[in-house]
């Protein structure tokens, strides 16, 4: 398994990973699976474009093949510059209990403490969702809230999310 920043050239691995996640874990993100399949190619690459503040990394098994993904992005307003937000993490069933998501996490952290002037880091996960909760705390996340009925599911079906924070030293 590597660590690599990903750029528009993995914008194919990354759609399909993305996909992946949405389909077999709705509940864990805002997007959902039948949006996300309807945007065009060039929208995922724009996005994988890194620029100041934000960037995407991948982990790759020893096959080359994209098997996690992690997304930062830096608050743009000056009162709020200070913070950024992890998104759209997520590890392959393949690829779970091998490291990876500590591997992605770790790597994100270090990027980030480069950053000048950057000093908290916030993310949310499914209240429910035991193992990313357990992950973010080993690498100093903690809650500071629950926000109830924040995500609703087809269905009708409401999720709560906590609110999970780190403040760089």
């Amino acid at each position: 398994m590597y660590i690599r920043m990903l750029n528009q050239a993995d914008a194919e691995q990354y759609r399909e990973l993305r996909l992946q996640a949405l389909r077999l874990h709705p509940e864990a993100f805002l997007s959902s699976y039948e949006e996300e399949k309807e945007l065009p190619l060039d929208a995922t690459r724009s996005r994988l474009e890194p620029v100041e503040g934000r960037f995407t990394l991948g982990g790759f098994n020893a096959e080359h093949e994209l098997a996690g993904m992690v997304t930062f992005i830096r608050e743009g307003r000056e009162k709020i510059r200070h913070k950024g937000n992890v998104f759209a993490m997520y590890v392959s069933p393949a690829a779970r209990g091998q490291k990876l998501g500590c591997a992605l996490l770790t790597g994100l952290l270090a990027r980030v403490r480069q950053m000048p002037g950057l000093a908290v880091i916030n993310l949310t996960v499914t209240a429910n969702n035991l193992p990313a909760k357990r992950l973010y705390s080993t690498l100093g996340f903690t809650c500071y809230g629950t926000e109830r009925n924040a995500v609703r599911l087809a269905g009708g079906r409401y999720l709560d999310e906590d609110l999970m924070t780190l403040v760089l030293s």
